[in-house]
Order: C-alpha cells, then sequence, then structure tokens
C-alpha cells in the first residue's frame, strides 16, 4: 500500500483517521498508531513483517539491558552489539544474494529509527523506553515507514506524550498532503516519462544508444530525471508531513529547495536534510567531524558519504555517485574549489550555480542508470555537440505541451526564483492564515489540486515512488 494508490486514498486513510479520533487517551491513540502501522507494513509486504517486528525487539531489548546497569563499558556493549545487529540484518537482507531476491520494504529507513533509538539511549539523550508499544510506534509510524523522514528519536520521544490533535492541525496536514500527492502526480510521473524513455535506450547496448542518443534528448533525459526524482522525493515528504500532522505529530522538514544551493556542500544541507543529519549525528561527528584537521575532516566526509551510497545499494553507480559527492564536499571545504570565494559577486554566484546544478545533474545520470557503462552513454552525449538529427522523432514524441509545462514549472518550483519567493508568500500567508476567506480559498484550491491530481494518476497509471526500492 502506497500514499497514491486508491486503496490508500479512500479506504486506510480516512478509517484510520475517524478511528483515531475514538481514542482520547495518549496512550490508546498510540497503541492504535502502532497497530495502523502493521496494518499498513502488511498490505504491502505481509512476509517481510516478522524482520519489521525484529528490529523493534532488538532495540527494546538493547535498551531494557541499557537500563539494568549503569556501568559504561557494559552500555557501550550492548549499545554495539544492537547497532551490530540492525546493520546485519539490513546487511543480509539488502546487500547479500540470494537474501536480497526481495528486498523488505523500508528496510533501510526503519533500521536507521531502530540504531538512532539505541544510541540514543547509549548517549543520554533518551530515557529508555520500558513501553513497548510506544517503541514500536516510533519504528512502525506509518506516514514514514516505508521511506522517511527519518526521525531521531529523541526529537521523537516528547511528542508520544504530548501529541495533540486539533482542527488546525489536522487541516494543515491535510492541504500538506495534497501538496505532496501534486508534485508527485502533476510533476514526477510526467517527467518519469521522459526520463525513463532515455535511460532504457541507454540500457539496451551502448551501439543503441549511440545511434539514436544525441546532446538534446540525453540532456532532455537528465534534466527530466533531475525534475522526477526532487518531486517524487520531495513530495513523498509532504505527504508525511501531512499525515504526521493530521495524527498529532510533528515531522521536520526533509528538503529546502536543494536546486537553489551554490555548492555541493549546501545542496546536502537542503537535499534529504534528515538522511544528512542521521548520518552527521551518528557517523561523521562520531568520527571527529572536523575537529582533527582537515585530512581527517576530508576522510570523513567520504567515508560518509561511501556509506550514504551503499545505503541507497551496493551497486558501483551508488557507491561512485557517493563517493563523487564525497570529493566535491571535501574540495569545497578544503577551498580547492572555492565556492564561498565565488559567492561574493553576482558573476561568482552564477558560476557556483553553474557547477553545482551540472555537478548534481551528471551525478544523478551515474544514480539513476542501469549500469555504469549506460551512464557513461548518456553523459558522453550531453557533450557530444556535433550531432542534431538522430534523435528528431524521440524528441517529437517525448516533447509534448504537458511535457514542456512540467519541465519549466520544475525548474521554476525548485529553483532560485522560488527560493526569493517563499519569504515573501509566507509572510502573506501568516498574515492572512487567520481570515475565513483565506482559509475558504485554501480548502477550495487543495481540492481542487486533489482532483486534478486523481484525474491525471487515472489517465497514467499507478507509478511507485522511486525511494520505495531503497
Amino acid at each position: 500500500m502506497v500514499f497514491s494508490s486508491p486503496s490508500f486514498l479512500f479506504i486506510f486513510l480516512p478509517v484510520t483517521v475517524l478511528l483515531s479520533r475514538l481514542f482520547h487517551g495518549r496512550k490508546g491513540r498510540n497503541a492504535f498508531l502502532a497497530a495502523a502501522g502493521l496494518i499498513f507494513y502488511s498490505f504491502g509486504q505481509l512476509s517481510a513483517l516478522p524482520l519489521l517486528l525484529l528490529s523493534v525487539l532488538i532495540s527494546y531489548a538493547a535498551g531494557l539491558l541499557m537500563l539494568r546497569r549503569d556501568n559504561p563499558r557494559y552500555r557501550k556493549n550492548i549499545m554495539l552489539s544492537a547497532v551490530a545487529a540492525h546493520l546485519l540484518i539490513l546487511a543480509l537482507f539488502k546487500y547479500i544474494p540470494p537474501m536480497n531476491s526481495v528486498l523488505p520494504i523500508g528496510i533501510s529507513f526503519y533500521t536507521f529509527h531502530g540504531i538512532s533509538y539505541v544510541v540514543d539511549v547509549y548517549r543520554g539523550k533518551s530515557r529508555p523506553e520500558k513501553d513497548p508499544v510506544a517503541l514500536l510506534l516510533y519504528i512502525s509510524f506509518f506516514p514514514r515507514l516505508i521511506s522517511g523522514p527519518i526521525v531521531e528519536y529523541s526529537d521523537f520521544e516528547s511528542q508520544l506524550e504530548n501529541s495533540e490533535v486539533s482542527a488546525e492541525r489536522t487541516a494543515y496536514g491535510i492541504i500538506r498532503f495534497v501538496e505532496g500527492f501534486a508534485k508527485k502526480m502533476l510533476i514526477a510521473s510526467v517527467a518519469a516519462k521522459a526520463a525513463d524513455h532515455v535511460f532504457n535506450i541507454s540500457a539496451v547496448s551502448a551501439a543503441a544508444a549511440a545511434s539514436v542518443l544525441d546532446f538534446r534528448l540525453a540532456w532532455l533525459g537528465a534534466a527530466a530525471y533531475a525534475i522526477q526524482i526532487y518531486f517524487d522525493f520531495s513530495g513523498y515528504s509532504d505527504m508525511a508531513i501531512g499525515l504526521s500532522a493530521m495524527f498529532g505529530f510533528s515531522t521536520a522538514e526533509n528538503f529546502d529547495l536543494p536546486y537553489a544551493a551554490l555548492s555541493v556542500r549546501e545542496f546536502w544541507r537542503r537535499w534529504h536534510i534528515s538522511l544528512s543529519s542521521w548520518f552527521r549525528d551518528y557517523l561523521y561527528i562520531p568520527l571527529g567531524g572536523s575537529r582533527k584537521g582537515r585530512v581527517r575532516a576530508a576522510a570523513n566526509r567520504m567515508l560518509v558519504f561511501l556509506c550514504t551510497g551503499i545505503w541507497h545499494g551496493a551497486g558501483m553507480n551508488y557507491l561512485l555517485w557517493g563517493l563523487c559527492h564525497g570529493a566535491l564536499v571535501s574540495l569545497e571545504g578544503a577551498g580547492i574549489i572555492p565556492t564561498e570565494k565565488l559567492q561574493k559577486s553576482f558573476v561568482g554566484r552564477l558560476v557556483s550555480r553553474i557547477y553545482t546544478l551540472l555537478s548534481v545533474v551528471l551525478l544523478f545520470v551515474i544514480f539513476r542508470a542501469q549500469s555504469l557503462g549506460a551512464a557513461w552513454e548518456i553523459i558522453s552525449s550531453m557533450f557530444r555537440f556535433c550531432r542534431f538529427d538522430s534523435a528528431v522523432p524521440e524528441l517529437a514524441g517525448l516533447l509534448n505541451g504537458s511535457m514542456i509545462t512540467v519541465l519549466i514549472a520544475g525548474f521554476l518550483l525548485s529553483g532560485r526564483l522560488m527560493a526569493k519567493l517563499r519569504p515573501v508568500l509566507q509572510s502573506k500567508i501568516s498574515a492572512c492564515s487567520s481570515s475565513v476567506a483565506f482559509l475558504i480559498v485554501a480548502v477550495l484550491v487543495a481540492v481542487l489540486l486533489f482532483v486534478v491530481s486523481l484525474m491525471s494518476m487515472s489517465s497514467s497509471g499507478f507509478s511507485p515512488f522511486i525511494y520505495f526500492q531503497f
């Protein structure tokens, strides 16, 4: 079951919202939401449910064992054992054949949630949870169970007792959910048609790709995928944030206009923020961060981005994608790529912006391609400007009115223009938010977006979220 499926939209979600309102006590509502998470997961992959419950059991047992004794070495050994158990399960079912023949959905996300709990308890940031239902809710909370965002346990702990359901938060949640649904159906799903077409050509054979791909088609595929993955994943995150609000929980933002970044370092402060924060708090800082000199800091960054690539998958394309991002971030940190100096002038900012976007788009080609050879075919075609005629029929079929509209909208809504307009829009919205007329207009716009998104879904068919595969 996924957020954009009719069974979720018209059965599971409304029934779950209505039933949750019958529970006035937090413990009863938390228990109901934990059960709802297990039902939600079972509809997606019932056979993998025991693995999810095993992850909860490992975390719960580790917390109780650390509670029993205050010996630092004993607590550290328990923590390390639990983390190792989580990582072993992740490695077995995600990276080792034949165990990874059917990937348990959400395993990368709920594994990191389990590790967050164990480490936060060890560090003293959180108390060991004696109530197994509370920990089960943290790990199985269905709005973010399958594809995040990743929420650290120390941030979720207080909400277990202080979550509040209100009409205002529910209305906000519905509007935010519809916003994400529209991103997915109206932009990401349309851009996917061009991206999939181009990447499928490169996957057939080098000869086939060379005979069809010219630089225009290659750039179209690369740009379309950059738009698809952003609006697909940020749309999912918006839906998760909205769903959480409907049930009285808050979830931090996961995207902040990453294509408006002026460096690759800034891009990672804006892209998949929860994953970046998780690696910073649980790997980069424990390794020493930037406190032990530039060389050690660069090595730590490379290791973090290598792990980021591995987290997405064991393929060489993910490893290279992670290492290249690590290299660029390290070079920027050392001042070898002088993005900070470039941002002091208009021309420098323009150069920095082009460098950042070009780096991100090219590396997304490696991320998306089915092999390094296929990635090379697309990237080399992007800079083979001498060919103009081989892809005319392909371009004519892809560049229709809806595709052109989506590409333009995607560019405008994810870049510097939106970064400049958003503060103005937010101030206007805040000033009018108490107005009845404004609320009526907001609801009408949300209803219209929802209807149009449903129409798009019915005409184009179902397309899964990209991060379901991770």
